[in-house]
């Protein structure tokens, strides 16, 4: 049965307060100005990352720039082999950060990233999410053969690596296939957040940091285990025409108080 599309949805956003947010990103900014390379002279540092990442590497983004006056970082979002395909065509990118090590294995495969540079440097979870006012009882993955769920916002497989893990969940659980009528594929997980958010789906698979920035719009029904960690690497573009300054964004992602801001989205050690 041909799998339903949907229209692009606008991007998800933050529900944590400005204020919070200022707080937070001046405390981490004065702790991490030891952690940082401290690259001089004006430049773009284009960071390719995984749509997950989005709110939590735009404080990061903004605590480097106030680090290394001159350099504006300029971020790309969207899945990890979206942005791959884009970074092996040629596209301008010095830092590739994906959700997923399929996705770096590629780009090890292509030669396009610094593998001496890899490391991996946040863990994620898998969780099934509802509307936040759903009446539908949604306990674990067996609940979602109820025909009052008529819609699941999966990532695509093709492409979004949490897609990839859900895929591998369902078909662990022999349901994939009974379910594939279900499914709504979305280009990234953020999509996916944003069709459950909506009501569009009775039902979705997102990364439990995802669904923390839309506590009010869904809930957190079961957290979904994975075969393999939920691990995201990172790694330095080879065709960087800005490695020293990329190699330095990787250490100030890896500083504490880099770290910090990650554990405050809800993302976790490697």
């Amino acid at each position: 049965m041909p799998q339903t599309q949907k229209p692009t949805p606008k991007p998800a956003f933050s529900c944590r307060s400005a204020f919070s947010r200022r707080r937070l990103l001046g405390a981490a900014v004065a702790l991490a100005i030891g952690a940082s390379s401290g690259a001089a002279g004006a430049a773009d540092l284009v960071v390719s990352a995984a749509a997950s990442l989005t709110n939590a590497f735009g404080d990061i983004g903004r605590a480097y720039e106030r680090v290394n006056p001159g350099t504006k970082v300029v971020f790309n979002f969207a899945a990890s082999d979206v942005l791959l395909a884009q970074i092996a065509k040629g596209a301008p990118a010095d830092v590739f950060a994906s959700a997923d090590q399929e996705a770096m294995d590629k780009a090890v495969a292509q030669n396009v990233i610094d593998t001496k540079s890899r490391h991996n440097f946040v863990r994620n979870r898998l969780v099934l999410i509802a509307p936040a006012d759903s009446a539908i009882a949604i306990t674990g993955l067996a609940s979602l053969s109820n025909p009052a769920i008529k819609h699941i916002a999966i990532g695509n497989p093709a492409s979004v690596p949490v897609g990839r893990y859900t895929k591998g969940v369902l078909e662990k659980a022999n349901m994939w296939t009974t379910l594939e009528p279900k499914y709504v594929n979305s280009a990234s997980v953020r999509q996916a957040l944003d069709y459950v958010a909506r009501g569009e789906t009775e039902a979705g698979f997102v990364y439990s940091t995802d669904a923390s920035i839309m506590k009010g719009k869904v809930k957190v029904a079961a957290e979904v285990p994975t075969e393999k960690p939920i691990l995201y690497p990172i790694a330095v573009v080879k065709d960087s025409k800005n490695a020293a300054l990329a190699q330095s964004f990787l250490t100030f992602v890896a500083s504490p108080a880099m770290q910090t801001i990650l554990s405050d989205y809800g993302f976790g050690k490697p």
